[in-house]
């Protein structure tokens, strides 16, 4: 096999995405019919400032520890007396005064690690601070419903890399950022003959083979989910960003029935050392309008019930200001839990206590591997045990 067509699949393969074993079997799946539970978690990269996100506006230790860049009380979105949300956040308010938002404060894990890829790590994979693992929590669920299963559950990730908490012992999630192209690519008349070639020839080099599996696979995958999106396209007006279009893409799949139960897609980057105020609102803005054209379009189609999106990030910031305008790496945060089948809505446990700090740090008393457990346990209908490799407490929120 020639170097330069060796790249050229394997470049094609890792690209679009890396496939699981079992996903040409969809084809002749019956699809995930309306009333099955969709989660689609939304990862804030790059490590948000929760306490600029969720708002204690009558606490003043907030605003003495950030005299430059605290969110002055009548700007802010006002939830009760005490909380308010950050200015650009209008579709959550929105949402939380419909009954369809749900805030969690102060999630975190034991031994908190402030590298943004550490950090990330250990929420990809669920694991311990003091535990390396090579797989990610969504990718065990996959290895976990898909084992002999003829019916075989499915993951997406809306961009062009699979991240880690999509990458199984067994299985691999799916990363494609749109269908159509997807598809175009996979159709390029070279690809094509190389797929063709592969089941004529017979090879004795397994790198070579597991690379013409893989680029079988996918193209065979390319061609499943493009005439899937297309089968019950959204008419939504979405606003033009790369949010925008990815939640476009992701209603587009779920209306269309596709045997998918996972969405995956990120915004960033969150990282505000300096000039915090203009980034953090730039994003929230962006925010905000996806998540309103996106709840909007599952309302409009009777499928708010059955849907689940989450937020989270890395870390949150540290609670004083640092000399720039901006936050440093901190600790704890808060996540949104938004869909029309909450069980509990609002604020659902306290604010973080800023007399009780660990070293200018926020402490955590909610770990998100119970989030975790009680998403896949209540909503997925998954083993979290299996899963997530420990027994942790559900929660009640759905």
């Amino acid at each position: 096999m020639r170097r330069k067509e060796f790249l050229q699949i394997s470049s094609f393969a890792t690209a679009a995405m890396m496939m699981p074993k079992f996903l040409k079997a969809l084809e002749n799946n019956t699809a995930v019919p309306p009333g099955n539970k969709v989660v689609v978690v939304l990862q804030l990269s790059g490590g948000n400032d929760g306490l600029n996100t969720v708002i204690p506006v009558r606490n003043d230790i907030y605003y003495k520890s950030r005299p430059g860049i605290g969110v002055q009380k009548d700007k802010t979105l006002a939830l009760t007396d005490e909380v308010s949300l950050h200015p650009s956040l209008v579709a959550l308010k929105a949402l939380y005064d419909e009954g369809n938002l749900a805030i969690l404060n102060n999630v975190g894990y034991p031994n908190p690690d402030r590298s943004h890829f550490r950090s990330m790590d250990i929420w990809h994979s669920a694991s311990q601070s003091s535990e390396f693992w090579n797989n990610g929590w969504i990718g065990r669920y996959l290895d976990a419903q898909c084992q002999g299963c003829d019916k075989p559950t499915q993951a997406l990730e809306v961009d062009d890399v699979l991240s880690l908490a999509l990458k199984g012992e067994q299985n691999n999630a799916l990363a494609v950022k749109d269908p159509r192209r997807l598809f175009g690519t996979s159709n390029e008349k070279y690809f094509r003959d190389i797929d063709k070639n592969f089941h004529n020839d017979h090879h004795d080099e397994k790198p070579v083979d597991y690379l013409y599996k893989t680029l079988s696979e996918t193209l065979s995958s390319a061609d499943y989910i493009f005439k899937q999106s297309k089968l019950h396209p959204t008419s939504g007006t979405y606003p033009n960003t790369e949010l925008g279009s990815g939640l476009k893409t992701i209603a587009s799949l779920i209306f269309s029935d596709i045997n998918t139960k996972v969405y995956y897609i990120s915004l960033g980057s969150f990282d505000t050392h300096v000039g915090q105020e203009a980034q953090q609102s730039r994003l929230f803005t962006q925010l905000s309008d996806a998540v309103k054209a996106f709840t909007d379009d599952l309302k409009k189609n009777g499928r708010m019930e059955d849907v689940l999106l989450f937020t989270f990030s890395e870390f949150g910031r540290r609670v004083a200001q640092n000399a720039s305008n901006g936050t440093d790496h901190g600790t704890a945060n808060n996540m949104f839990l938004i869909s029309g089948g909450l069980k509990q809505k609002g604020l659902l446990n306290g604010m973080p206590n800023l007399e009780d700090l660990n070293q200018g740090d926020l402490k955590y008393n909610i770990d998100f591997k119970n989030v975790y457990a009680t998403v896949l346990e209540k909503w997925l209908a998954a083993d979290s045990g299996k899963i997530l490799k420990a027994h942790y407490n559900t929660m009640d929120f759905i």
